[in-house]
């Protein structure tokens, strides 16, 4: 029998991203928050596991492999969440470390740009922000390092003026498929979500995506309407596939979305519980 209590957020982000929470302290916060069960989804990366899984392990709290990947489709960003993956798992390993290196080109782009821009930073003044923001080097470390140097008032303001995508110190970064990553998710045995769905506005594009191998969609988020809800409900419904949500926190990265304030029930949950479980099991990796 399900619990109408049972609340579990499986979109959420750490320092081991652009998160302001780490992993033990996502686990903590989501235990004081009552939940039921959490999936960790850093951006291109699983590095919070190391310390939240034997964390969650012994706080005997329900966590669920996940990652958030940055794809590319027909030259339009693409997210793409993976769930219930063993840990070990090389195909996602492999393509974490595609994304790191390709970051890497990126951030470095995006530093001769703000020269440019009379805003010198060093790798030396992002290295810094570690102790804040942890593991792969992203935007959000650069807008701290900007907010230090006096150059912006706040990290939301260095996004606003010079880092999000059409301002004049954005980089694209070398893409990855959506094609690629579908298929390196379903090597890894793990599910693949198409993330936030009302973030693709092109209508060409999201009617070729649902002809895509996806696994589910993300049919509940933070910042969803009723109306946007019931629309991504009925595509699951339609496609048969799993229905997942989440709050997509990051911490003060996002000061307005909370923890928990997006959520599955406990049948969902189940059943990814128990993909992650079987598959954990099976040692192929």
């Amino acid at each position: 029998m399900t619990s109408p209590f049972f609340r579990a957020d499986l979109h959420c982000h750490t320092t081991c991203s652009d998160g302001t929470v780490t992993p033990v302290g996502i686990i903590d916060m989501a235990i004081a928050k009552q939940l039921s069960g959490l999936s960790i989804t850093d951006h291109d990366t699983i590095e919070a596991y190391h310390k939240a899984a034997p964390y969650a392990a012994e706080k005997n709290f329900p966590l669920i492999s996940g990652v958030e990947f940055s794809t590319h489709f027909q030259e339009v960003s693409i997210h793409v969440l993976a769930y219930a993956f063993p840990l070990q798992a090389s195909p996602i390993l492999n393509l974490c470390n595609k994304h790191i290196i390709r970051r890497r080109h990126r951030n470095a782009e995006i530093l001769k740009l703000l020269e440019k821009h009379s805003m010198p930073i060093s790798e030396a003044d992002l290295e810094e922000q570690r102790g804040f923001l942890s593991a792969t080097i992203t935007r959000p470390h650069i807008a701290l390092a900007m907010v230090k140097k006096g150059y912006v008032s706040s990290i939301q303001g260095a996004f606003n003026e010079y880092l999000s995508e059409g301002k004049s110190c954005y980089v694209p970064g070398v893409a990855i498929s959506l094609e690629e990553t579908l298929k390196t998710i379903h090597e890894a045995q793990g599910l693949a979500i198409l993330a936030h769905p009302h973030l693709i506005h092109e209508t060409a594009i999201l009617r070729k995506l649902l002809d895509l191998p996806f696994d589910g969609i993300e049919s509940y988020y933070a910042r969803f309407s009723l109306s946007d809800n019931q629309r991504w409900l009925k595509i699951a419904a339609r496609k048969s596939w799993i229905i997942t949500g989440g709050s997509d926190f990051h911490g003060e990265i996002k000061p307005g979305t909370t923890l928990g304030s997006s959520w599955v029930g406990q049948e969902t949950f189940a059943k990814l519980l128990d993909h992650y479980q079987l598959v954990s099991k099976e040692k192929k990796f």
